[in-house]
């Protein structure tokens, strides 16, 4: 008899012990992610949207597309000469798991033929030169040239101030543009911190 109830208290502390751990891995599993996981999916779901934004088939160097990231919220920014681009880029970002909502602002440019005359100008200006021919290459190249109303806005990234500053000389010098806003970044500081 005390076999019997020996065994029988072992097993009611064995279930009990077994019933708490599975009660903790519950409470566990349903707490929200930590700000490591949450920063992973975030770092996850930048590099998906970029990706994806960049293989547009219809993403030019007349277009420019942004984006911010803010946990499973994306928000899309930039300028793009027809209204399927802004479709197609919300509709393959919203296709990405982990996106619970896409806000499109990205702006389309009004058509104008002097608009489109200066902006195969400022790439002849821009590509032509040997310094900045190299940016000319690519399916992407990563200068992109928006214009809107005769102003012209420089968009991408450089390897170098000089660079930059050879960009925005080579646009500001054809005719017809009003102004230029040179937003390229540089990817190399060490030039630009001499």
């Amino acid at each position: 008899m005390k076999k019997t109830l020996s065994l029988f208290l072992a097993a009611v502390l064995t279930l009990a012990t077994v019933s708490a751990l599975h009660a903790q891995e519950q409470r566990q599993t349903s707490v929200p992610q930590s700000s490591s996981g949450q920063k992973k999916l975030q770092e996850r779901i930048n590099r998906e949207v970029y990706h994806r934004l960049i293989m547009l088939p219809q993403l030019t160097i007349f277009d420019h597309l942004a984006y911010k990231v803010d946990g499973g919220d994306v928000t899309l920014m930039g300028q793009v000469r027809n209204a399927f681009l802004k479709d197609a880029a919300q509709s393959t970002v919203k296709k990405i798991e982990g996106v619970e909502k896409v806000k499109n602002e990205i702006e389309i440019l009004p058509p104008s033929p002097n608009d489109d005359r200066i902006r195969r100008q400022v790439a002849r200006a821009l590509f032509n030169d040997d310094r900045l021919f190299p940016y000319s290459m690519g399916a992407v190249p990563p200068i992109h040239i928006i214009v809107k109303g005769g102003h012209v806005t420089l968009e991408g990234a450089v390897n170098n101030q000089t660079d930059k500053n050879v960009a925005g000389l080579r646009a500001n010098g054809v005719p017809g543009v009003f102004s230029v806003q040179n937003n390229l970044q540089v990817e190399n500081n060490k030039e630009s911190k001499k």
